[in-house]
């Protein structure tokens, strides 16, 4: 029999890419707020929390990183990201995508959740703006904590609640683009599956240690990972 299954999936890289809708955003909410359009473009953005971002390039520009500052960047932020989205031409839903959720709605005993930086607003700008937001009843968010494996394992804990079972009778698989995803997955005991759809090459992933790492989700493996085969 299969395990009780909590699926958390990344957004940015995994799921879809918004064509640079986010960056552009960011660097909107920056030049409004400090003057400093160029305030992220000293370090990757990939695999980071909203949270972290803002606050690493606060400091990129010494300027105050305190909640209160992080709080402000974040709503402005947030405010440009629909027009970003909605005019972006490249958004676009990522490879297999769509059947890789079918294969994991499909599996016994299962939650699909998301397990994202993002903000859960943010979440749901960027995957409403293309049909997505629907197909995930809870997530880990970057609202929850500032650290990616703490806001894992939040999103761990509400799937477990979804499938009202222990989380310790789980069995939790992140899928992700990034070396941060994975790392953040084996913080909380998870496994990783890794997809190179993101900016990390294909053996910068296989180096991370993750379980099992794709080029893409129309990959056999990736589907026969999601349905526990």
């Amino acid at each position: 029999m299969h395990r009780p299954t909590i699926f958390l999936f990344d957004i940015d890289g995994t799921l879809v890419s918004t064509g640079g809708a986010g960056t552009r955003a960011m660097g909107w909410a920056f030049d409004q707020t400090h003057g400093r359009r160029d305030a992220c473009d000293s370090f990757s953005l990939g695999g980071m929390t909203d949270r972290a971002i803002i606050r690493k390039a606060l400091r990129a520009i010494d300027a105050a990183d305190d909640d209160t500052q992080i709080d402000h960047v974040l709503e402005t932020y947030l405010s440009r990201l629909p027009h970003e989205m909605a005019t972006s031409t490249d958004a676009r839903i990522l490879a297999g995508v769509v059947q890789a959720l079918d294969t994991a709605s499909a599996r016994p005993v299962s939650a699909i959740g998301l397990g994202t930086g993002n903000t859960r607003r943010g979440a749901e700008i960027k995957l409403g703006a293309m049909g997505l937001f629907a197909r995930f009843d809870f997530g880990g968010f970057g609202c929850d904590h500032e650290d990616r494996a703490e806001l894992l394992a939040a999103g761990a804990r509400r799937g477990a609640e979804r499938l009202a079972t222990r989380l310790e009778d789980c069995a939790i698989l992140v899928i992700g683009d990034t070396p941060r995803d994975v790392l953040a997955a084996h913080a909380i005991g998870a496994e990783c599956l890794a997809v190179a759809t993101g900016p990390v090459r294909f053996d910068a992933l296989q180096a991370t240690g993750a379980r099992w790492v794709v080029r893409d989700l129309t990959d056999p493996l990736a589907l026969d990972v999601l349905k526990g085969a």
